[in-house]
């Protein structure tokens, strides 16, 4: 049975695309498979492990669980989207300066939903990042090394 394409409008990573797309078209397999982003990973495919995690207008979304349709006008940004001038963002270079970075597989997921939690909150504190993190998952138990990488993010923002 076909489907009848939807035509839409959307941002990724600052560039707009004008796109054909079947209705059920997941945003996870637009962007992999369709865009080349690979950071964006799919783990589980039912929203629990957060390893798909983008930000769509700068909240977190789990684009296994996202329509690339209900994207129209939208914009989404994947862990490439993030670096900043050509280099990576600070949460990106505090990642590695933390050792918050294991096995890698988490942490597209863990970064932007740790860019999303500091732009929604500001003066995030040590549990506003634990509840904010609580739906992406490490398989490598790196926890506090991500926690700390956050937390040392959130606490030189507010110093500036």
């Amino acid at each position: 049975m076909n489907q009848q394409l939807l035509s839409i409008e959307l941002t990724v990573n600052g560039i707009c695309y004008h796109v054909n797309v079947e209705p059920s078209l997941r945003l996870l397999d637009f962007l992999r498979d369709h865009l080349l982003l690979k950071s964006v990973k799919e783990g589980c495919g039912v929203g629990d492990c957060g390893a798909c995690t983008v930000l769509m207008d700068g909240k977190p979304v789990h684009s296994c669980l996202t329509m690339v349709a209900e994207c129209q006008g939208r914009e989404i940004i994947t862990l490439e989207g993030l670096e900043e001038d050509g280099k990576l963002s600070d949460i990106q270079q505090s990642f590695i300066e933390h050792g918050a970075i294991q096995c890698g597989f988490c942490t597209s997921g863990m970064i932007l939903t740790a860019a999303g939690i500091l732009k929604e909150n500001p003066n995030a504190t040590l549990e506003d990042i634990k509840r904010g993190l609580a739906g992406n998952l490490c398989r490598c138990t790196g926890y506090q090394n991500i926690l700390n990488a956050v937390m040392s993010v959130a606490e030189e923002r507010k110093q500036k």
